[in-house]
């Protein structure tokens, strides 16, 4: 089998992700998806009709999310017709599995230069609520509509989720509100010193000014006193009657009867909602030779697992054990993790079971500071670890998220 590289990792900035506030809401999504393909074409002078594909991620592919965004973002950044561009959905996990499925590609020997990547404008998703519902497309988390299925598996909400398993994991408010204050901190550090600067590209408007250059979500003043002030956002949500007397939190404790869900998670201590975009070139060996690039990393491992739906969020830390043991790695080989804060009791659990080194797990913050623009997380995320390996020396760094209905897809990148 051959052996796959990333050459390159860009990323744009972080937006807020509401509509008419955010400083990248009035932009169409496939123009974020083509700043990040045009900056990998431009640094690495990359001939475009070399591209044997562009494997894409986008959560919600509906409206201007629609029509195959891998495609069109790359007619949009002046790519040659030759280059190929598909777009699938892992909802959360996607933005690895694009990766993944890149580095399969080369590894099998079947193509030799692969863009994967992602992007989510959730300023833009946010408003689609009302039109889905109407369409007759339940919102995530509410079940799938087959009640043999429900009957098995039922689905919540995802916040509830979070609560139900601080519940059963006796984790409680005070951890996940430190985990919080940890993510600021460190995410404030990281954009002092420029820990980001190698990956980041700024956005530009249609008229080439500058529409963002810099992270806009965290909260750098966030102190635990503000964390510990704020109400938790998914008390009522858990009550709220989706007909015949079935809330969120029944649907758990169909499951689980005798737990008892406390709201624990609030804005302060879940992931951010954001508009972003990220995109990795992945060649073989032979391509990055003969087209003198320098390889910057290499994918030594993947892996993909499913875990209880009801619960939702609990998959990382099986899918972590998997991709290691693939990679005939240990825990003690990791230098740099990075786990999704989607919840912070997501990552509070996967420290605690896996007993890992806190100093080693989202060293530069996570989603609770950053921010999580579903589909293009996880390449963001594989793009930020590698430029973390590069900044300490490290050479191992691992990759995982949950996605919902009760997965999680992984990743370990060596730095070369």
């Amino acid at each position: 089998m051959g052996e796959a590289y990333i050459i390159d990792a860009v990323r744009t900035p972080r937006g807020i992700g509401k509509a008419g506030k955010g400083a990248l809401s009035h932009l169409h999504p496939q123009h974020l998806g083509a700043t990040v393909l045009k900056a990998l074409k431009e640094r690495n002078h990359l001939d475009t009709a070399t591209v044997d594909d562009i494997i894409w991620s986008t959560s919600t592919q509906q409206g201007k999310q629609g029509g195959d965004m891998g495609r069109m973002a790359a007619l949009a950044a002046g790519y040659d017709v030759k280059a190929s561009g598909v777009t699938l959905d892992r909802f959360c996990g996607g933005g690895i599995t694009t990766v993944n499925l890149a580095a399969a590609s080369v590894m099998s020997g079947m193509e030799d230069c692969v863009i994967a990547g992602g992007c989510e404008m959730m300023s833009y998703t946010n408003t689609l609520g009302a039109e889905l519902a109407n369409a007759g497309i339940q919102p995530l988390g509410m079940g799938s509509g087959n009640p043999a299925l429900d009957a098995l598996h039922p689905q919540s909400n995802q916040g509830v989720c979070g609560d139900a398993v601080a519940a059963l994991e006796g984790i409680t408010r005070e951890a996940i509100d430190a985990l919080a204050l940890t993510s600021q901190q460190r995410a404030a550090v990281a954009i002092a010193e420029g820990r980001f600067a190698k990956s980041l590209i700024p956005v530009l408007n249609e008229d080439g000014s500058v529409a963002l250059d810099r992270e806009e979500f965290p909260r750098p003043e966030t102190t635990a006193e503000t964390l510990a002030s704020l109400k938790p956002s998914f008390a009522a949500i858990a009550d709220f009657d989706l007909g015949g007397g079935v809330t969120f939190k029944k649907q758990i404790q169909r499951r689980y009867p005798d737990l008892d869900i406390v709201p624990i998670h609030h804005a302060g201590n879940s992931s951010g909602v954001v508009d972003g975009a990220a995109a990795l070139l992945i060649t073989s060996k032979d391509y990055a030779d003969k087209h003198g690039l320098k390889p910057r990393g290499r994918i030594v491992a993947f892996a993909n697992i499913g875990d209880d739906p009801t619960l939702m969020l609990n998959a990382p830390v099986p899918a972590a054990k998997k991709v290691l043991a693939k990679a005939g790695l240990t825990k003690n080989d990791i230098d740099v993790w990075e786990i999704n804060e989607a919840f912070a009791v997501v990552t509070e659990k996967f420290i605690r079971d896996l007993d890992l080194d806190r100093a080693k797990v989202n060293p530069n913050g996570g989603a609770c500071a950053l921010g999580h623009p579903i589909g293009a997380t996880g390449s963001m995320l594989i793009g930020t670890v590698l430029d973390e390996l590069e900044r300490t020396g490290g050479r191992y760094g691992l990759v995982t998220m949950c996605a919902a209905g009760g997965m999680a897809p992984a990743i370990i990148i060596e730095r070369i």
